[in-house]
C-alpha cells in the first residue's frame, strides 16, 4: 500500500506542468513516453541510490527547493506574455520526470517494494499527464494565464516547504 501511495504522489507534479500546455499536439504519446519516464527514473533511482546518497542527502532538498522557486518565479514573471512556448514533448517528458529519480532513492532506503511503487508511478504519471493535457486544452478558452499564475504561485510555495523539511 505505502509503494502505491508513494508512486501517486510522486507523478501528482506532473498535473501541475501540464496543466499550463493547453495546445500539444500528442497528448497520448506526451503522456506514454512521461509514464515511461516515471518507471524508468525511478528504477535507475534504486539501482544507483547508493552511490548517490550522500550527495542527494545533502544536497538534494536544497537543489529541489531552488529549482522549484525558480520554476514558479518563472511562470509569475511570463504570465502576462502571450507568446507561444514550443518545447519538445521529449524533453517536457524528461523534466517533468527527473524528481522521480530523487525521489526513488529515499524510497529505496526506505525498503519500499520496488516493482509496486515503479508500476503505480508509471500508471499515476500516465492518468495525471493525459488529464491535465486535456484539462489544459479545454479550459484555455476560460482562465487564460491564471492558470500560470496559480502554478507559478504554488511551486514557489512547495520550494520554500521543500527547505523547511
Amino acid at each position: 500500500m505505502q509503494g502505491i501511495l508513494a508512486g501517486i504522489l510522486t507523478s501528482v507534479d506532473v498535473i501541475g506542468l501540464y496543466v499550463l500546455i493547453p495546445n500539444v499536439r500528442y497528448r497520448f504519446f506526451l503522456s506514454v513516453w512521461t509514464a515511461a519516464l516515471h518507471m524508468l527514473f525511478p528504477l535507475l533511482g534504486f539501482e544507483l541510490g547508493n552511490y548517490l546518497v550522500r550527495f542527494l542527502l545533502e544536497w538534494g532538498q536544497w537543489i529541489s527547493s531552488i529549482l522549484l522557486f525558480c520554476m514558479g518565479l518563472h511562470l509569475l514573471l511570463f504570465s502576462r506574455r502571450n507568446e507561444r512556448v514550443t518545447i519538445s514533448p521529449i524533453l517536457l517528458a524528461v523534466t517533468a520526470s527527473l524528481d522521480a529519480f530523487s525521489v526513488s532513492v529515499s524510497f529505496g532506503m526506505l525498503n519500499l517494494e520496488k516493482t509496486v511503487f515503479i508500476l503505480s508511478a508509471g500508471l499515476s504519471a500516465l492518468i495525471c499527464s493525459y488529464g491535465s493535457l486535456v484539462i489544459a486544452h479545454r479550459s484555455q478558452v476560460l482562465l487564460g494565464n491564471k492558470f500560470q499564475i496559480i502554478t507559478g504561485v504554488f511551486f514557489i510555495i512547495m520550494g520554500f516547504l521543500a527547505i523547511r523539511q
